[in-house]
This record gives C-alpha cells, structure tokens and sequence, in this order.
C-alpha cells in the first residue's frame, strides 16, 4: 500500500497515517455496520445526501423452485425507500470483476422474487433484535416521529417492483478495470444505479485510524454523458420538473407534487411559482409576493421527493416572528410534520417526505395549514 495522509494535533504536532490493508472483508462489513455513513450518502447524492437504515447483514435469500442461493454481505434502505444492496470484497481481482458483472444482474433482475416486502420487514426487525434495538424506536430515529410506517414500507415495495435498487460494491481499493466495469453498468442499467465504494484505512505509529470513502462510478467518461444530459433537463419547468420526479421517485409521489403545484397555482396571483435553475436544485417555490419587499417564500418542492421550508424566512418577518405568533405557527406546522425550531429566526429547513401524503386527508391537511399561513401574512 502507498501513500498516507497527515493530521495537525492540537499541539501542533504533525501525525502521519498510512494506508493499511483491512485484516479481513468481515471487518470491513462490520464497520459498515456500526458506520453505516461511510456508505458516503453525500457523494452518491450531492443536493441530498442518502441515509441508510440496515434491514440485514448477511441476508441469505434463495429460490425455492431453482435452487438458487446466493448471499448479500448487507441491505439497506436509504430515506426514499430506494433498496440499497451492498458487497463487500477485498480488492478485486478479474476473477471477482467478472463475478461482479453477473451478480449485478442477478440481483437487479431477482430482488423481488428474493425480498418480497414481507421478508425485507421481519429482516429489519430480526436484525434489531440481534442488536437488542427496539424496531420502532429505530425506524422512528431514522425517517422521523410523524412518518407513517406502512406507507414507507409500501414505497419500498413500489421501488423493488419498479426495478429502482441501488448496488454498491465496497472494496479497499477499485482498480481501474472494476471502474471501468462499474461505470459501464451504471450508465447501461436504468433504472438500477449501480456503484462502487472504495474505503481505505490509514494508521498511525500510535493506533488512531482514519477511513476515506469514495465513490466511483459517477465520473469519467459515462457520467460526463450523463452530465451533459442532465444540464438539458435541468432548466426547470412544468414539464421537465414532473417528467423528473415522476422517473426519480415514482408516479405516486410526482402525484402528490402535482396535487401541491395546483394548489398552488389555484391560489394565482395570490401565490406565484417560481422554477429552480442548475444543477444541484430541481423543483418550485411557491411565493406570496410582498409590496415593496422580498416576496415571502412559502415552501418549495424538489425532484428528490421533498416539501421543504426555511425557518429563518418565516421567523425573521412579520408576523412569525412574535414569540405567540412563532409557537402557533410551531403547532400548525409541526401537525403535518414540518418541526420548526423553538426560537424563530434559527437556520433551519424542514422537510417533509411526499410519499408521507398519500393519504388524501394529509395532503388535505398541508394544503388546509398553509391557506391559514398565508391569511396570518396578509392579515399584516
């Protein structure tokens, strides 16, 4: 191994830490288990970095009728119910490039028939358990307290049956070849995304170790094309924005988009909707225009399945920004699931899932809070 990397202690002392190979493929799993962010959720999505929930470790699904059996080192989650499958191994060789290839397209074709949702539920509880974990309190952890459980499921359920998985393949070290190979199935294999992980570990004379993760199979040459083509659609419109977060998050959520974006637009010229630019941010804010002012922004809705709000927006202006009026805002807004900070004016931007308004009463709900919102403001 070569190369090392170099930490500043407080006394200004220089460390040097070199890179080291892992003593084994089961301690690089299980450090994705006790750490499961070195899966590097904000260099697989940038504008909104993944979190994972682990469903299992050494998941042996099999295929009563085939005889088919084979084993995934762990299955995660993320925050979209996109089914995130991981393998492990230590630096492949062509021999393993080779197994990879067939693997991906073994578990992009075969992950319902294997994980029905029913499974992939009694898997995360199993797991919890082993753990000495309440199920619940995790689930609760990640997603949110107001999130509605069997909706979550259902969405991941939609996603396997839509073939929308994720592959991450982790590895110590990713030669050029096995780049290469990813980046050609990530291109090819839509709507699976397919990826690599490299995390190396470096340490020190005196034992502190430091990891680094990197993702691969995002540049060079197939991602370049990809990026070309992104920057086209990215010049956002009505069009483009439900065209997007219809492929991206599926047709029930781009759904529930567009229920909000009609509100919206039926509140005119009271609201006004203004498109995202760039790359990073795709979606719309709806604004309630101010007379001589900055137009007072309501929420925005992006193609990563989100309705989102500024704390700082409504609690630096009137009238949210009086202590009485702050905490009634507080509970309008906390019912349909957005948590305002206890002081207004705090930075801060919940968000809310819309795959957690499918229920027509709490989409009726978000719509109904942010009517009173906006006679709060032009009652001023």
């Amino acid at each position: 191994m070569a190369g090392g990397i170099y930490l500043i202690q407080d006394d200004d002392r220089l460390v040097e830490m070199m890179e080291q190979p892992y003593d084994s493929e089961d301690q690089l799993q299980e450090l994705l288990v006790t750490y499961p962010n070195l899966i590097a959720g904000d260099q697989i999505d940038r504008a909104t970095a993944r979190k994972w929930l682990l469903i299992s470790r050494e998941a042996v699904p099999s295929d009563e009728e085939t005889a088919v059996q084979w084993s995934l080192n762990h299955l995660f989650v993320d925050q979209n119910a996109v089914p995130t499958l991981v393998d492990v191994r230590r630096t492949p060789n062509a021999a393993l490039r080779q197994k990879v290839l067939g693997q991906s397209i073994d578990y992009a074709a075969n992950a319902l028939v294997y994980w029905p949702i029913d499974s992939i539920i009694a898997l995360f509880e199993a797991n919890c358990r082993d753990r000495g974990r309440d199920p619940e309190q995790i689930f609760e952890e990640f997603v949110g307290a107001d999130a509605n459980e069997d909706l979550f499921w259902q969405k991941v359920k939609t996603n396997l049956q839509a073939g929308k998985i994720r592959l991450v393949f982790v590895a110590d070290e990713i030669s050029a070849e096995m780049r290469r190979v990813v980046e050609f199935l990530n291109e090819q294999m839509d709507p699976v995304e397919v990826l690599a992980l490299e995390i190396k570990q470096y340490v020190s004379e005196d034992g502190l170790k430091t990891l680094v993760p990197r993702v691969i199979g995002q540049t060079a040459e197939a991602q370049q094309k990809k990026s070309n083509a992104m920057r086209e659609r990215r010049r956002w419109d009505e069009s483009s924005f439900f065209a997007e977060i219809k492929a991206r998050q599926g047709a029930d959520e781009a759904q529930m988009a567009r229920e909000i974006y009609l509100w919206a637009k039926s509140q005119e010229p009271e609201i006004q909707i203004q498109w995202g630019t760039g790359d990073a941010y795709g979606g719309f804010a709806a604004q309630l225009p101010q007379k001589g002012k900055k137009p007072y922004q309501l929420f925005t809705v992006d193609i990563a399945g989100r309705m989102e709000i500024s704390a700082d927006n409504y609690g630096s202006r009137p009238p949210f920004n009086s202590d009485q009026n702050w905490l009634e805002l507080r509970n309008k807004l906390s019912s349909i699931g957005l948590s305002l900070p206890t002081e207004p004016g705090e930075r801060r931007s919940p968000s809310l899932a819309l795959f957690t308004l499918q229920e027509e009463s709490a989409l009726k709900q978000v719509m109904e809070t942010f009517g009173w919102v906006i006679e709060q403001i032009k009652s001023l």
